[in-house]
């Protein structure tokens, strides 16, 4: 039975009650969302819900689409592909890398533990990291939602793609240079097609375990994101808005604290309409890289020395590389 339910834990197996938690997450927003319209019609009760429920339905198709073509290339594209791809030479094998998350699309979620497989099967770990990061920030139906959160504006599209692009590539070099074997701890996962498995079952699994867990954070970022707007007075947001590296440096940490999926942030960006366009730039390009939810997977995958040298890093990193970017495309 132990063997049976470790097994079933090492292949990704939602938990035994995840109907019961679907059910929960879809009943108990709306429950609060009622009982604070019960409380009343003032005009900050009218515009926080309008704010949640824009903001969760304009990102929600994207989440959607996003967590299906992980769930796909996890399932269906084997991962000798990806070795193939990369140059036997590290220092050339990381920008390929960080470039070939343009074209595969993945989550977060997903990013860790594909990593860790190709870690595992060989590929150096810079490139590997350095796909880690560029992936859930880069892909194409990021950079759609991005284009479509700001329409009309597709400087913030390029801007949002060369910081992410940069700090990837960054990251994987200083790897190279600073990274030490010592600090991981590979764990044994498996992320891909296991042979006598069925790759649809596989998919299925794959696309509900991604779009249980994102689809949580948004509305939870969604519900902070509209709280953030309406319940915090004028004069606190002055205090940041009207320096521009203070409000580069907020939204960065909050982008960290709200951990909400790459394929919904652009739409939580957006609304923050206070804040300057570097800012807000610069919590797209932390978000899906340095959150609370990603450095618990990579502690959990890599061990916790890894975890808090590599996410900081990444953080300063790409913050600096979204002002140096931003300040020149925006």
């Amino acid at each position: 039975m132990d063997a049976a339910r470790a097994e079933g834990e090492g292949t990704g197996a939602l938990p035994r009650h995840w109907p019961l938690l679907l059910v929960g997450a879809a009943v108990v927003p709306g429950t609060l969302l009622f009982l604070v319209g019960r409380w009343g019609d003032a005009p900050a009760v009218e515009a926080w819900r309008t704010v949640c429920l824009a903001v969760t339905v304009q990102a929600l198709p994207f989440l959607l689409l996003g967590t299906a073509l992980s769930g796909a290339i996890n399932a269906f594209v084997p991962e000798r592909v990806f070795r193939r791809m990369l140059p036997r030479r590290p220092l050339l094998a990381v920008p390929v890398a960080g470039v070939a998350g343009v074209v595969l699309p993945g989550c977060e979620c997903a990013s860790v533990p594909v990593a860790s497989s190709l870690i595992g099967r060989g590929v150096t770990p810079a490139a590997a990291f350095a796909f880690l990061l560029s992936a859930p920030a880069i892909n194409p139906v990021v950079l759609t939602a991005t284009a479509i959160a700001f329409p009309g504006n597709p400087a913030m599209v390029l801007a949002r793609l060369l910081a992410s692009l940069a700090t990837a590539v960054a990251m994987g070099w200083l790897w190279l240079r600073f990274g030490r074997s010592e600090w991981l701890r590979p764990a044994v996962r498996h992320t891909g097609h296991q042979a006598g498995h069925s790759r649809w079952d596989e998919f299925r699994v794959g696309f509900q375990h991604d779009f249980l867990h994102a689809g949580g954070f948004l509305v939870l970022g969604a519900m902070a994101a509209a709280t953030f707007n309406v319940g915090v007075p004028r004069s606190v947001l002055a205090t940041f808005t009207g320096t521009p590296w203070l409000a580069v440096l907020f939204l960065a940490a909050l982008a960290v604290l709200l951990a909400v999926c790459s394929e919904a942030d652009a739409f939580l960006a957006a609304s923050l309409t206070g804040f300057p366009p570097v800012a807000r730039l610069a919590f797209m390009v932390v978000g899906p890289m340095v959150d609370l939810k990603l450095i618990a997977l990579q502690a959990g995958t890599f061990g916790r020395a890894f975890a808090v040298r590599f996410s900081a890093a990444t953080f300063v990193v790409a913050v600096a590389c979204s002002a140096l970017i931003g300040g020149a495309l925006l």
